[in-house]
């Protein structure tokens, strides 16, 4: 059936709602439009869905939010009567219609005769992943579009063990939405279905995610002689981490200035361009106020808390934002530094971090003596790890990082965490504070004790329905004519995660690289530098990576920018 004929099919059911015929009236004349909201359907994969928000098949709306947790609703039916009494919870963010598309959630599962249970106001992802492990919940779903613009919304669901659904269960969620043709069919619950299976998170989830949190802290005494004084900002832009946030820094005993006017539960963000704490101009109201009270550190969160932005003052007095990969080398150094002087760091620690984060983190791991372990993108496999050392004993999990400002102590959880993380920077400023150093002097030690290290990556945009398609061939085309060099920096190994092969570009010799299937061409440079280049999984760009090894800064940044005019060339784009 053609995209104007699905059209058309909506438009005329009667079932319909009021707001939605309204809004596919509105673009009757407008082939383009109705072609991208009813020429696909919003692709369900490993992290979910996200998508435009809007009516049609191809965006999120009451109705594909409907039909993806009938999806679910059978998958949980095929396990048995105990997982439909063990139930789902349900978290949503500040986003436009979130809370809406939560209820809806809820309803269905009902509907199914599912146990709901629906958090009575928003929280974040780390929250929800506890949840799910505190309630011993089958699964859990999580409404947000995480950092997106105001535009967009998502549906993320979880499993038991409080990570992001494993991609074989993922799998047959999908066979069972698939399956699903009538949109506005899925079942509704009665009166009755809703006020027995539709329930509240018990109070007591938040207070001891919160008590799990205090346990993690490693600066007891730091944190005691100056946190009180501490001039520290927090902004939680609009989002869900405003009371988790300011709640457990009080709890451990730090002070910090909220930017109020970025409290408030906006859906349109109006303060800033885009919800993302990576970017410096999403902190920019907090480091006005930063600079009108003389503090040092600024904290930002997004739209569902799970990522934290950072930005501190350098040697000249000017606030630097600084980068996933930077805060993540930060909290490794912290962490480990802390374990060791308290005689706690396990023998078998280990750290986790994404393929795609910063070189840097090996040797900081091998100066402590730590095991580092490398995942595909995607938190899930950092969960993974965690659940598989639970299990076997083999090690012992202590952190975990990504680049894109996600971050995770402690097995509390199994995402990221950017409710833990601003404790942990927080009593990390404390620490330094203790000892008369800033955060920033921290850093330049780093480099200077282990090389300089600049990591960038580019986001490359794609438009259009066949973005995901367009993208995956960018990538594909890499594998079929290996590169063996980049300007004058030559390729040593070059790996292709969609096969699990790596290859020595010198002898032709190929290996296993012993990691999950992803479509991402990774190439290993001489002088211990990477590029990466792989399609998002949530945004329709094409994601390059680069961390270059210098010795010093200006070195790198000449370098880099060679490597990416390099990279530009080949890919055409």
């Amino acid at each position: 059936m053609g995209y104007l004929q699905i059209y058309k099919n909506w438009l005329s059911d009667k079932r319909l709602n009021s707001e939605a015929k309204k809004e596919l009236e509105s673009v009757k004349d407008n082939k383009e439009e109705i072609e991208y909201r009813f020429g696909a359907e919003l692709e369900f994969g490993t992290a979910g869905m996200r998508g435009l928000i809007g009516y049609g098949t191809n965006m999120m709306n009451v109705y594909t939010v409907k039909r993806a947790t009938q999806g679910l609703a059978e998958f949980i039916k095929s396990l048995g009567a105990r997982a439909m009494e063990r139930g789902v919870v349900i978290s949503y963010d500040t986003r436009l219609k979130s809370d809406e598309f939560a209820s809806a959630a809820a309803e269905t599962l009902a509907a199914n005769g599912i146990t709901a249970y629906k958090f009575s106001d928003v929280h974040p992802v780390p929250m929800l992943s506890f949840a799910v492990r505190e309630l011993k919940t089958v699964a859990g779903i999580m409404i947000t579009a995480s950092h997106n613009p105001k535009q967009y919304n998502g549906y993320k669901v979880y499993g038991e063990d409080g990570a992001q659904m494993s991609p074989e269960d993922t799998a047959k969620v999908v066979d069972y939405i698939g399956k699903i043709t009538d949109y506005a069919g899925t079942p509704s619950a009665t009166i009755e279905q809703m006020k027995k299976l539709v329930k509240p998170v018990p109070a007591k989830v938040d207070k001891k995610y919160y008590k799990e949190l205090k346990k993690l802290t490693l600066s007891k005494k730091a944190v005691k002689s100056c946190g009180k004084e501490l001039k520290l900002v927090y902004t939680p832009v609009h989002g869900s981490g405003y009371i988790p946030v300011t709640t457990i820094l009080k709890k451990i005993g730090v002070n910090a200035t909220v930017v109020e006017e970025q409290t408030k539960k906006d859906p349109a963000f109006s303060t800033v361009e885009v919800p993302n704490p990576e970017f410096k101009e999403t902190l920019e109201m907090g480091i006005k106020l930063a600079d009108k009270i003389g503090a040092t550190v600024v904290f930002g969160t997004d739209p569902d808390s799970d990522r934290l932005g950072v930005a501190v003052k350098n040697k000249e007095g000017e606030f630097e934002a600084l980068s996933g990969n930077q805060v993540g080398i930060l909290l490794l150094d912290y962490i480990l530094t802390r374990l060791k002087e308290s005689n706690s760091l396990p023998k078998n620690a280990a750290v986790v971090k994404s393929f795609v984060s910063t070189g840097m983190a090996k040797s900081i791991c091998q100066k402590f003596g730590v095991t580092l372990f490398e995942t595909p993108v995607g938190f899930k496999f950092i969960g993974e790890k965690i659940k598989l050392w639970e299990k076997d004993k083999s090690y012992t999990y202590v952190f975990g990082f990504e680049e894109s400002c996600g971050y995770l102590r402690g097995t509390h959880a199994r995402d990221k965490d950017a409710v833990v993380a601003s404790m942990l920077c927080a009593e990390m400023v404390c620490y330094y504070t203790s000892v008369g150093k800033t955060v920033y002097q921290r850093l330049q030690e780093i480099y200077s004790e282990y090389g300089y290290v600049l990591d960038c990556n580019v986001s490359i945009p794609f438009k259009g329905l066949n973005a995901m398609k367009d993208m995956n061939a960018v990538v594909n085309g890499l594998k079929t004519s290996p590169a063996k060099e980049f300007d004058i920096y030559k390729v040593s190994v070059m790996r292709d995660y969609s096969a699990n092969v790596k290859t020595d570009i010198a002898t032709g010799a190929t290996s296993e690289i012993g990691s999950p299937l992803t479509n991402c061409v990774y190439y290993e440079l001489e002088n211990g530098s990477f590029i990466c280049v792989r399609p998002s999984g949530t945004e329709p760009k094409l994601k390059i990576y680069f961390s270059v090894k210098s010795r010093n800064k200006a070195e790198a940044e000449e370098a880099l920018e060679k490597m990416q005019s390099a990279v530009k060339k080949l890919l055409k784009v």
